[in-house]
Parts: structure tokens; sequence; C-alpha cells
């Protein structure tokens, strides 16, 4: 890594707020996180169609990373045409860019950090799979867990998180955005070494 590069790091949810407190939604609260942890806030792009904060992570002065905060202003199944929108205003490939997501398949409490791959039936993913026309980008894949007994699998999605979760919740938000700045200035082997584990 160069000082000069850029990264994109995208927050998958829904907006607005009947959505805030859905487990789907986890991936705006790692960028809200990243996002206070350079002392910015959010601000409207000019496309219009998301929020960003551009700011340095990592050592301080020009060694640091350069990296472009986003959450996309549509819902999550139309996500894929801001981050294209970002890719090329600020010239990004797809091998620096961080999508963050919901993960039913890993566990409450558990992430994972990976290279390209499927969709897994992420509606995000896919939108973003199909508007850059390649999943090789970088993915931290925050755990849900999936539904217990049989509750629907779209209700477990889109909704809040239980009593007990939401108190260990900013733990693993904190740990999920360590994890972005952890890939962005150490690399994908050092960071999966670190918090591809279980935290409970």
């Amino acid at each position: 890594m160069t000082p000069t590069e850029v990264w994109l790091v995208a927050g998958l949810g829904n907006p607005g707020p009947a959505y805030a407190g859905h487990r789907h939604n986890v991936g705006y609260l790692v960028a809200d996180e990243l996002v206070s942890r350079l002392g910015a806030s959010f601000r409207a792009h000019k496309s219009g169609r998301a929020d960003v904060v551009e700011g340095r992570i990592g050592a301080t002065g020009t060694d640091a990373a350069r990296i472009v905060l986003a959450r996309a202003r549509c819902y999550m199944n139309e996500s894929g045409g801001p981050i294209k929108a970002l890719t090329a205003f600020y010239k990004i490939p797809a091998d620096r860019l961080v999508v963050i997501h919901d993960e039913l398949d890993i566990p409450f409490g558990t992430l994972r950090v990976k290279l390209g791959g499927g969709d897994n039936g992420h509606n995000g993913l896919r939108s973003v799979r199909s508007a850059l026309g390649t999943g090789d980008f970088y993915r931290v894949r925050v755990g849900i867990g999936r539904p217990p007994g049989r509750e629907d699998v779209s209700d477990h999605v889109l909704g809040n998180y239980s009593a007990a979760e939401r108190r260990e919740l900013p733990f693993h938000v904190v740990r999920a955005a360590d994890a972005v700045e952890s890939l962005i200035t150490d690399g994908l082997a050092t960071t999966q070494q670190t918090y591809n584990t279980a935290t409970t």
C-alpha cells in the first residue's frame, strides 16, 4: 500500500429510523463507528445517492491510509449503484473496496473477513456484485446468526436485536471497526488471523 491509494469502505443497511435497530443494518453501525473515530460526520456526496466521509487511518501524516467511508441512501437491494458511482468518482478498483454487512451463517458475536466470493443470498452483496461486474472485493462479515426455531429468516434479518444481543452489540461493532482498520493497514492475512474467531 502507498499513501496515494484510496480505499472505499461501505457499510450496508437500509436508511431511515424505522430500520436503524435491525440486524440487517449492522453495516451502517460499523460505518458510524469508523466515522466517529475520525471525529467527523457523514455528508451528502455530490452524486446524491450516498453519504460519505473522507479521512485517514493508521499511521499519522502522509503515511496514513486514505479512506472514503460511505453509506448508500437507498435500500439494501439497490446498494450497488451508489457504490459503483463512488468507485468511479474516486477511481477506486474493486480490490480496494471493503463492504461491511450482516451475515446469517455466522453466529452472533463472530466476525469473518474475506476477499471475494458469492453473495450467499444477501441482497446487498448481490446488488454490489452485479453493479461492479465482480465479486472480488473485501467483505467484513458481521455475524447475526440464523433465527431460532421456526422464525422466518426475513423477520429475523429485518428485526431488532434481542435485549441480550443489544447489550453485547457495541463491543462487536467496535471489533468490526477495528477489523476494517486492520485490513487496510495490516493486510488480509494478519486481519484474518486476529479477527476470524468467535468472541463469545
